[in-house]
């Protein structure tokens, strides 16, 4: 039987994993970031595929860094015939890709070319793409950029943002790996390069990226707000405070004023002025408060017509 080493970390390589024991692979170990410090009170906390992995009862390494020559070798030792990545968040160095007589192949949410790197499903939607996908791939020393195996479109609907997407490119994951599985172990799969002059790049999300710029236009920044929901959150600054701003709406406002002024409030939205147009922020979170709707944080005197979002 063919001997898998799982390699993911987030909630979207769980159901990943889930079907590559369902349908009977042998999973030998499967390799996860270590436990980190989440939240205020930095409570260690596993990861999502560690949990996973424990519930079905599978051997867990956690590496700090593969590069590092001792767990290297521990990941080689284990003798796999192929390695399976999803989302595991460290560069496996070329000594691992090469083990597996299978070789080592990648889930990756985005239509290869487009969209190499940690942020694709993001990146997707802060663009404003009507559709992404699934890209199942070797893996090679760059980024990204191995041959394509197999691949899956998925839409990208008008409400979808970061979180409904990547469920929805999880499952589709899951589906391409279990179809296209059997051909990688046959060896009969495709192998198909990547066009090279097709590339386009998602780097991890900075700080940067997160910040609102009120002049731009209210579909620039409807797009953006969906595509850092539910993290890490777009924000803006009001009153010298960040101001996290976690959902908007599009609006036909004929409402004027500069850009990030308040130029309507409704029962239940902050209309605030674009490059363009009008955007209805619907769900906020002030600075050292909870998530809330904003016709919660309107029932007090904390903002007015004329205000100003920077």
């Amino acid at each position: 039987m063919t001997k898998i080493i799982f390699m993911g970390t987030p909630a979207f390589s769980a159901p990943i994993l889930r079907m590559l024991v369902e349908e009977g692979y042998e999973v030998i170990s499967v390799v996860t970031q270590p436990d980190r410090p989440v939240g205020r009170k930095k409570v260690m906390t596993a990861t999502p595929v560690k949990e996973e992995a424990l519930r079905l009862g599978l051997p867990v390494y956690q590496p700090e860094k593969l590069k590092n020559k001792d767990e290297l070798q521990h990941v080689l030792d284990m003798g796999a015939d192929l390695i399976v990545t999803a989302a595991f968040g460290q560069i496996l160095p070329s000594e691992l890709l090469e083990a597996p007589n299978l070789g080592a192949i990648n889930v990756h949410a985005s239509l290869l070319p487009a969209y190499r790197g940690g942020a694709p499903i993001h990146q997707s939607i802060i663009d404003g793409q009507d559709e992404t996908g699934v890209t199942i791939m070797y893996m090679v020393d760059r980024l990204d950029a191995g041959d394509i195996i197999s691949q899956v479109t998925v839409p990208i609907e008008e409400q979808d943002h970061t979180g409904s997407m990547f469920e929805k490119l999880s499952i589709a994951g899951r589906d391409l790996l279990k179809s296209t599985l059997p051909s990688i172990i046959e060896g009969t799969n495709k192998r198909i390069p990547q066009d090279e002059q097709l590339v386009t790049y998602a780097r991890n999300i900075s700080r940067e990226q997160e910040r609102i710029d009120w002049s731009q236009s209210v579909t620039a920044i409807y797009n953006q707000v969906r595509g850092l929901h539910p993290w890490p959150v777009a924000y803006t600054s009001f009153n010298d405070a960040t101001m996290k701003i976690w959902w908007t709406e599009k609006t036909s406002s004929s409402a004027k004023g500069q850009a990030g002024e308040v130029v309507e409030l409704t029962e239940d939205a902050i209309l605030v002025q674009t490059g363009d147009g009008v955007l209805a922020i619907t769900e906020l979170q002030p600075a050292g408060k909870k998530r809330m709707a904003a016709k919660d944080y309107l029932k007090g005197p904390k903002i007015q017509v004329g205000d100003l979002f920077e």
